[in-house]
């Protein structure tokens, strides 16, 4: 399965979770989303947003300020 990409560079705080959170809702559940993002917020706030929903943050990386997540989606709803 590849993962579905949502690309929020230069959108800041909250619209980067919101909208992550809007595709995650349309994936099937163990699906991965990868999102990349500018808001240096982001960081904290998809830590926080994985930890509360349940899904799983499998991966993070900052390439010269470009922010990429990658989550994977829990197996009920969030």
């Amino acid at each position: 399965m590849t993962d579905t990409v949502l690309d929020v560079r230069g959108l800041s705080c909250p619209l980067p979770v919101l909208k992550a959170n809007r595709v995650l809702r349309g994936l099937p559940a163990g699906a991965r989303l990868r999102v990349l993002a500018t808001d240096r917020a982001s960081v904290t706030d998809f830590q926080v947003f994985c930890r509360e929903t349940g899904h799983a943050l499998v991966s993070f990386a900052d390439e010269n300020g470009i922010f990429s997540f990658t989550i994977k989606r829990c197996t009920q709803d969030a």
